[in-house]
């Protein structure tokens, strides 16, 4: 996000080999206005445990509108083909899955990070590598409550996200979750930190707030009772966290630049796009 938003505010080309999307639950604060690009303002409040989250437009919107903008003024050359990128003196040579699609001769390259890329920057340490590692799990039964939020003091399953099933046509009441953590490479191998861990993970700190599945009736005592949640694991995606530990070197610099900064320029650079925007 941040390479987009400086490449379009100072109107220079992007390559990437990481196709990196922001994660489907990033948002920004209300109050952003995303109007110049031709974003419609909305604010959404998440049902949460301790009070409702006010939220503004999805950060993966303004992603997908920039690079849209770019692709149109030819600042994304490459697009998505690129698979990975070498750096020489001064040069970017970049590659598919079979050969080599271009060479990129540069004066000033601006390095936000790439997993893809390799010999553009060496890190100042070398501690351990942090990953954001996401867990989509799917309800089969348990999946209709109101709650959209989970936050917890464990960096393991740090975050419950729950959405409409994607796996249901049309717009159900059943959700499913995403679960969030931030794990070393360490414990990326053990299996207290596994997707089978984080399933189970994810219902205790459902259950350990009070929530329920499916009402089953009452027990010869009077008191209602209520089948298990039963889950099952979609699929694991993790990225390693961003460093900002990079040795610059000539022709190679490492902006430090604040969002906040990034989304303040957005309106003047948006000018230079109008006849783009004007037919959307």
């Amino acid at each position: 996000m941040e390479a987009l938003m400086y490449a379009f505010n100072n109107n220079y080309p992007v390559v990437f080999a990481e196709h990196r999307k922001p994660f489907r639950f990033d948002y920004f604060e209300p109050e952003v206005d995303l109007s110049c690009l031709k974003i419609p303002g909305a604010v959404k409040s998440l049902t949460t445990f301790e009070e409702e989250k006010a939220v503004g437009i999805p950060k993966n919107i303004l992603w997908e509108r920039l690079l849209f903008l770019l692709s149109l003024d030819s600042k994304a050359p490459l697009s998505n083909l690129c698979k990975s990128i070498r750096c020489g003196e001064q040069s970017l040579s970049c590659f598919n899955e079979y050969s080599k699609i271009a060479e990129i001769k540069f004066q000033t390259c601006y390095y936000f990070g790439d997993e893809g890329a390799r010999g553009i920057v060496s890190q100042k340490t070398l501690a351990e590598k942090e990953y954001i590692c996401y867990d989509w799990v799917a309800f089969n039964r348990g999946g209709k409550h109101n709650i959209d939020h989970i936050k917890t003091n464990d960096p393991f399953v740090n975050e419950i996200w729950f959405y409409s099933s994607d796996r249901i046509d049309g717009n159900t009441p059943v959700k499913d979750a995403c679960a969030v953590s931030i794990v070393t490479e360490k414990q990326m191998l053990d299996f207290d930190y596994s997707e089978t861990m984080a399933r189970f993970k994810l219902v205790h700190e459902m259950e350990s707030r009070g929530m329920k599945g499916k009402f089953n009736g009452y027990s010869p005592t009077g008191r209602p009772r209520y089948y298990k949640f039963r889950t099952s694991h979609i699929y694991r995606t993790k990225y390693k966290e961003r460093s900002s530990s990079w040795i610059e070197e000539d022709g190679i610099k490492t902006p430090r630049v604040k969002e906040e900064d990034l989304l303040q320029a957005l309106p003047q650079a948006a000018l230079a796009y109008d006849r783009f925007l004007r037919n959307l």
